[in-house]
């Protein structure tokens, strides 16, 4: 019994002392990564590229809007040849040549303004919402980054514990081979020694999601060694 409750103190100093090398993250984030990260967020990010597109798209009905000032006017002409009667008994005041018109609505002439006001507030309105989408585009960045570290960090600390609780597995597994230690001693290292590696598998499980999510954002892969 005392030797079994010797490898579970022993266990978990091993633990405590994986946490304890691994006590803290904010060393391992760097300002430098995450500045790269967002920037390319806004350059390969999908719904980025949507959202810019639409902010274009509004930035043009301003010009739409300047232009249609022409619909305003609308001209006319009318044709008589020459060799014709200079006075047509249905509209005597038919001329031979050509015969020019020019019409105003007034009505459009007054809507135009406002139009255009409305196209620029329009566009106003999207920049904004554009720029509020590029702050919550970097929040969301730097929270998968943090994520992409937190479980970076996690499986540096399970695969050490792994590592660790194989080799006390086997130490134990030979001196239990010699008798030095009893069969429950060497059964619970041998259950400790799964739950570490199945801490490790877990752990990488975590890892390889959160990466996926860190490069789906970024649009490309990590860089070898980040």
């Amino acid at each position: 019994m005392k030797n079994l409750f010797k490898i579970t103190v022993l266990f978990v100093m091993l633990f405590c002392s994986q946490v304890h090398a691994q006590e803290s993250i904010l060393s391992d984030i760097k300002p430098a990564d995450i500045d790269t990260y967002i920037a390319l967020a806004k350059q390969n990010y999908g719904k980025r590229k949507i959202q810019y597109a639409m902010t274009e798209s509004v930035k043009t009905s301003i010009g739409l809007a300047n232009v249609s000032y022409l619909d305003i006017f609308n001209a006319s002409y009318f044709y008589r040849p020459e060799r014709k009667v200079a006075i047509d008994p249905v509209n005597p005041y038919n001329v031979n040549g050509f015969q020019l018109g020019l019409n105003i609505n007034l009505g459009a002439l007054m809507q135009k303004p406002f139009i255009v006001k409305k196209a620029k507030a329009d566009y106003k309105v999207a920049k904004l919402q554009e720029l509020d989408f590029d702050n919550q585009l970097a929040i969301e960045v730097k929270k998968r980054y943090y994520d992409y570290i937190e479980q970076k960090a996690q499986l540096k600390i399970a695969t050490q514990n792994a590592v660790d609780s194989k080799g006390v597995a086997e130490s134990l597994r030979r001196k239990f081979e010699t008798s030095a230690v009893t069969l429950d001693v060497y059964n619970q290292s041998r259950m400790d020694q799964a739950n570490a590696q199945t801490q490790k598998i877990t752990a990488e499980t975590n890892f390889l999601k959160v990466r996926d999510l860190l490069e789906e954002i970024i649009g490309q892969k990590l860089p070898e060694g980040k």
